[in-house]
């Protein structure tokens, strides 16, 4: 089966049309796979109009691109920076028509271009997230959110996964229990061995309070029922190796070592399990920003996501970077290969190569 990616086209105002129309004037990323995108035609062309007068960087040309419009044109004109309830309907319309035509069978999975949370509320859409709408629409109780990153310096890859998401610091505590570890573990090591081909995985959990508790003197979760927790988790899967707890401050070392390969290249772990948002995005944008892409696993079909915002203050400058929107399109793309193989003969394939350097 031929890989066919959904690409919406996010917030109109915000930078999607540029780094979708950047992305695709890369010959080798159109040549991964069959590629829609699910948005505006007019749209995409007075991006592409604009944007030549404004960057040097290639344009793929709207008129060579295949484009899927469930909406038709807006009468009302759309402004660069300028978010509204009616960009923010845009683009929850057009992520559910992706989703909708996935479920259905047209496409391989979704890659989503950024929205604004705040004009989806605007206009009477109150998801936290695109993951939730993506969640709710297939019927999956049963998710993670994941963040990967492939090193342009040592080809090593970054595979982050999140125990809690969208939530206030405060609730993290409530919301943490036995059940959402065991669930989040499981979710990790499935999309390991699925969608990366790496069996007997390593993973590296992190504790919850500073030093991880110092043994209930910086915090009880620890002591109370975390490390029973891990010890139960290592007899459930003995093929992983499964360490921690963590201090979160000292977790993220290796993996910095083995992002930029310096003093020496070491291979951090597999897979990492952060316990809330922050915990797990500020190493990760910190190392990663340009190459990170949300991947939401669990769901019925890959869905990947450049790890950035709309960035309206950029928008239609010719200054938005295309290298996340590349790495998100070909991470769809190997996952639907890797998945493909694994049916046949359990073989993955080659994402985790080290990119070329131009």
């Amino acid at each position: 089966m031929q890989t066919h990616l959904a690409l919406t086209l996010g917030d109109p105002a915000g930078i999607g049309s540029e780094v979708l129309l950047k992305a695709l004037a890369d010959l080798e990323i159109r040549a991964l796979c069959t590629l829609t995108i699910v948005g505006n035609r007019r749209l995409l062309e007075q991006a592409y109009e604009q944007l030549r007068l404004r960057t040097t960087e290639p344009l793929a040309d709207p008129a060579n691109l295949d484009v899927f419009d469930p909406v038709g044109d807006v009468d009302k004109r759309i402004h660069w920076g300028q978010g509204s309830a009616l960009t923010g309907d845009l683009g929850f319309r057009y992520l559910n028509a992706a989703i909708y035509a996935t479920i259905e069978g047209k496409f391989s999975g979704i890659v989503t271009a950024p929205i604004a949370k705040n004009f989806w509320h605007e206009a009477g859409h109150c998801y936290p997230g695109q993951t939730e709408v993506l969640a709710e629409k297939t019927n999956s109780d049963r998710y993670g959110m994941a963040f990967i990153g492939r090193s342009p310096y040592t080809g090593w890859t970054l595979r982050t996964l999140l125990a809690t998401t969208h939530i206030p610091l405060a609730d993290v505590p409530q919301t943490l229990t036995p059940e959402l570890m065991d669930l989040k573990l499981g979710l990790l090591l499935e999309s390991l061995e699925n969608d990366f081909g790496v069996k007997n995985a390593r993973v590296a959990i992190a504790g919850l309070n500073p030093h991880s508790g110092e043994n209930g003197q910086l915090g009880r979760e620890e002591k109370d029922w975390l490390n029973d927790w891990l010890d139960t988790a290592r007899k459930k899967y003995p093929q992983a190796q499964l360490n921690g707890l963590y201090p979160p401050d000292t977790m993220w070392v290796k993996a910095g070592k083995a992002w930029y390969g310096k003093p020496n290249f070491e291979s951090g772990a597999d897979g990492y399990l952060a316990l809330y948002h922050d915990q797990g995005l500020i190493p990760v944008k910190l190392m990663a920003f340009d190459y990170a892409i949300n991947t939401t696993v669990g769901l019925p079909f890959i869905r990947t996501s450049p790890d950035h915002g709309t960035a309206f203050d950029i928008a239609g400058q010719g200054l938005a970077n295309p290298t996340s929107m590349k790495e998100a399109i070909r991470l769809a793309a190997h996952i639907n290969r890797c998945r493909l193989t694994a049916e046949i003969n359990h073989q993955s394939s080659d994402f985790t190569k080290p990119m070329v350097q131009h």
